[in-house]
């Protein structure tokens, strides 16, 4: 009798626990919320901002946490890998955008500004970096070596992008200061001439529907004359009428009037006889 009791114990603790089963699995589900466009703006503006500390440093952790800790300051609970998946789905995103035109892009990718804001801005810098020193030395060139080696460990898809005429201009034993200032000059023309060929695009683009734009309206136009004349000509028909109508009108009188006319006079010679 006790060995059943105990048995149906068993029983009812195994029922329990397949009952609290699913419960945990909704927890797991409603752990990940998804992103909403206001949230992917204000993590952008915030990723934008920091942008230069991740071009400055190479352990990139606590710069997401401290993204995740002002989005929680925004009201968003997302933690730093979160943050971190969600950039490189957007840098992904984005990387695919680069032979599609601008339009049809921000159809596609309603976030592709943010973006391309961010990394023009992060190509300007490094601009900057060279420039002032024209290929110096010392703490110059180290500042443009970390910018152009920036997430290397975290984001490494972003810099393949980014840097890879740096990553292709290295060689086995490393690179003089002429070498990396060639291979800064390369990378920089490169983005140049994909900044370039997108506008041209976008020109094109813009040219087309404009010219599109010019035909309709002188089609527009050619129709309104058209319509134009045709009314013209129908008041014209109209007036020709009413004259041909008022001739015939006067005629008629006149004829009335000198049949009138020869009755009185003919009543007249009557009288005098």
């Amino acid at each position: 009798m006790e060995g059943h009791h105990r048995h149906h114990h068993h029983q009812q603790q195994q029922h329990l626990q397949q009952q609290q089963q699913p419960v945990s699995v909704n927890v797991e589900a409603d752990r990940f919320p998804q992103w909403s466009v206001q949230e992917t703006k204000d993590f952008l503006m915030i990723r934008a901002e920091l942008d230069q500390s991740f071009m400055e440093t190479k352990r990139n952790k606590l710069l997401w946490e401290v993204i995740s800790t002002r989005m929680r300051e925004k009201g968003y609970n997302r933690s730093p890998e979160q943050c971190k998946c969600k950039w490189k789905n957007l840098f992904t995103r984005y990387k695919g955008c680069g032979t599609v035109d601008a339009e049809t892009v921000r159809q596609q990718f309603p976030f592709y500004d943010e973006l391309q804001a961010i990394f023009t801005a992060r190509m300007q810098s490094v601009l900057c970096s060279e420039s002032e020193g024209g290929g110096a030395t010392g703490s110059k060139k180290k500042a443009a070596q970390a910018q152009l080696s920036s997430d290397e460990e975290d984001d490494t898809e972003e810099n393949e992008y980014s840097f890879r005429k740096k990553k292709k201009g290295k060689t086995g034993g490393g690179s003089s200061s002429k070498s990396g200032s060639i291979n800064i000059k390369e990378m920089l023309e490169d983005f140049m001439r994909q900044q370039l060929q997108m506008e041209m695009q976008w020109r094109e683009a813009l040219e087309s529907r404009e010219n599109e734009r010019r035909m309709k309206e002188m089609e527009w136009r050619q129709t309104m004359e058209a319509l134009e004349n045709e009314r013209i000509m129908m008041e014209r028909r109209w007036r020709e009428r009413e004259e041909q109508r008022r001739i015939r009108e006067e005629a008629r009188a006149e004829k009335r009037d000198a049949l009138i006319t020869a009755l009185l006079n003919k009543l007249r010679r009557e009288d005098q006889m």
